[in-house]
């Protein structure tokens, strides 16, 4: 099965797109992540869950996690207020990872291999028909559908 056979249509959302609008999106589409576009639409970045997560959880708690215990129901209710007013590029590692892009002809092998290097739940499938730069995206591959199309039926 190649990439452009597995590829779903995927929201996107640029660099400067409301982060808090972001999370939310995620959450109504039960999405694992976001791929996150230039202005011309090119996949430039995958915003995982996990890293909304980091963002917003206090880094000594990350550091030291029975540290998480202390905080209260209303403090931990709190935590997302921290995505008010900031953008989807505050939301990103400062060296981010490899960027899980496929061509379409990919292979499920060569999706999941990088989908594993790049500890990532998603990846982008482009076309590199016709163009120069990032080649424009024609869709994504959850870990999830992936799966499903490689776990043998029970």
């Amino acid at each position: 099965m190649l990439a452009h056979q597995l590829a779903q249509e995927f929201p996107i959302i640029g660099m400067d797109s409301d982060a808090l609008e972001a999370a939310r999106l995620m959450v109504r589409r039960r999405l694992p992540g976001l791929i996150v576009v230039d202005s011309d639409q090119h996949p430039v970045a995958v915003l995982p869950g996990s890293q909304i997560l980091r963002f917003v959880v206090p880094r000594y708690v990350q550091d030291d996690p029975a540290l998480a215990h202390v905080y209260d129901e209303r403090h931990a209710d709190q935590l997302c207020a921290k995505l008010t007013g900031r953008r989807v590029k505050d939301l990103l590692p400062d060296h981010p990872r490899e960027l899980p892009v496929v061509d379409a002809d990919a292979t499920a092998m060569e999706i999941a291999a990088l989908m594993a290097a790049a500890h990532s739940p998603l990846v982008a499938v482009v076309t590199s028909k016709g163009g120069t730069g990032n080649p424009p995206m024609i869709g994504a591959i959850t870990v999830a559908d992936l799966l499903a199309k490689l776990l043998p039926s029970a």
